[in-house]
């Protein structure tokens, strides 16, 4: 997991990068010099640039923190902390899986065809889980979930 997390993080920072530098590039071109007060061509182009010049340091930051993210080994007995894979199970049985990280939460990732969501221990359901163990439960909306699986 932490692995792909890494893997993920360097592809959209290499993607991003090269969108900002494209936006700069064309908030600078000679031909997005405007021609009047309302010719905004150039200034659209600045603030893009700079939006994603400033998602790419966050990233850069993510990414330097997951490098050196000390992983901790889990089992039945433990209680989830930052870097637990937890399994949740509502009463129909569906499963759904999340890895607590640092960062970057939202982040989706498919491991072999099952979908992992990276959620941080300061969001809603982090803060549910943190300190739990395997047969606690939590309630996410209007659903009550089980946690059935810690590693």
């Amino acid at each position: 997991m932490h692995r792909l997390i890494i893997e993920r993080l360097t592809h959209d920072l290499s993607v991003l990068s090269h969108a900002a530098k494209a936006a700069h590039e064309a908030a600078i071109h000679e031909e997005n010099i405007p021609d009047n007060k309302y010719d905004t061509l150039s200034l659209e182009a600045s603030y893009v640039a700079q939006g994603q010049a400033n998602r790419a340091q966050e990233l850069k930051h993510a990414l330097q923190t997951y490098r050196h993210l000390a992983l901790h080994s889990f089992g039945e007995a433990d209680t989830i902390r930052l870097t637990a894979l937890v399994t949740l199970q509502d009463e129909e049985g569906t499963s759904k899986t999340f890895f607590i990280g640092p960062q970057e939460g939202g982040l989706k990732l498919h491991v072999d065809g099952e979908e992992i969501l990276v959620i941080t221990a300061a969001s809603p359901l982090g803060s549910q889980l943190i300190g739990k163990s395997v047969g606690d439960e939590v309630e996410v909306g209007d659903t009550r979930y089980e946690i059935v699986d810690l590693c």
